[in-house]
């Protein structure tokens, strides 16, 4: 990243650029600014699809007006371009028993501010690097079916990372969820990629981060996402979203679990193949349960 570039996008002078530790799609630098402050930048390794940074501020956006009313709090974004994003610099930090419950009030508070729709009409989305249909859809089982279940098992088959009778159980634990209980809530504004990686934790509480996928959906596939790879102090997390949300979660909602994780571990199979196209059949089959 060029500090020449990053100058013109920030109208301030740049006195150097950093690498730092970011994810597998994008390379990520620490700016330094002539004034002394920072700033945090990020580019896609391999040239990213149109719209992929301007979904990220959007989202970031959307998250930052939750926050307006209790919600979690996000980087503030300085500039986006094509081609990169630049927000705020945050020190981080660890986790702690106290900031996770914190989090977990905030994101009920997220949750809470809710959408006007299923889905997110306003552009285009991003999971990882992969496109994310954005609706609009009529009910929360039309989003989750036709939105972010089907279309990943189609490419994680096309790419043979799904065999035949796991996709089969998954498309059939599709069937029903429309007469589950919560799956005519409103849409509620959710991450909608919050595995435990875009839980920024600070020096003081927890931020959101990589917003791409941000949408009107289902707050318990925010959860469920949190579960699959393991946010620290989940439990406790859980314990304070459970007593701040309003509306109550739905009866069972934890036996929901696994159906609610069925859209990342299929995009997971898609990206990177491996064991996840049978952990999507596992889950389908516990979810065949309900």
């Amino acid at each position: 990243m060029e500090a020449d570039r990053l100058t013109d996008l920030l109208g301030r002078p740049v006195a150097g650029v950093h690498p730092v530790a970011g994810g597998s799609i994008c390379a990520a630098y620490r700016v330094q600014l002539a004034d002394g402050s920072a700033a945090f930048a990020k580019t896609s390794r391999d040239g990213s699809p149109s719209g992929f940074f301007a979904a990220e501020a959007r989202g970031l956006d959307r998250l930052r007006t939750a926050h307006q009313h209790g919600g979690v709090g996000v980087p503030e974004v300085f500039a986006v371009a094509d081609d990169c994003l630049v927000l705020e610099w945050v020190e981080p930090g660890r986790p702690s028993a106290e900031a996770a419950e914190a989090f977990g009030r905030r994101l009920a508070a997220t949750h809470r501010v809710g959408a006007r729709t299923f889905g997110d009409p306003t552009g285009p989305a991003f999971i990882g690097s992969l496109p994310l249909p954005s609706g609009p859809y009529g009910s929360w089982a039309q989003l989750w079916a036709e939105g972010r279940v089907l279309p990943y098992v189609r490419e994680a088959r096309n790419r043979g990372a799904l065999a035949a009778d796991d996709a089969a159980d998954v498309e059939r634990a599709l069937e029903r969820i429309g007469e589950l209980p919560g799956a005519d809530e409103p849409p509620s504004l959710v991450h909608g990629d919050l595995w435990a990686g875009n839980v920024l934790w600070t020096t003081a509480d927890a931020l959101l981060v990589d917003a791409a996928a941000v949408h009107g959906g289902h707050r318990e596939s925010d959860l469920a996402m949190l579960a699959l790879f393991g946010l620290p102090y989940l439990d406790g997390m859980l314990a304070a979203y459970e007593a701040a949300a309003d509306p109550p979660l739905a009866d069972g909602w934890r036996d929901r679990v696994a159906l609610h994780q069925l859209h990342p571990v299929l995009v997971h199979a898609v990206l990177f193949g491996g064991r996840y196209g049978a952990e999507a059949g596992r889950l389908a089959r516990e979810a065949l349960q309900l």
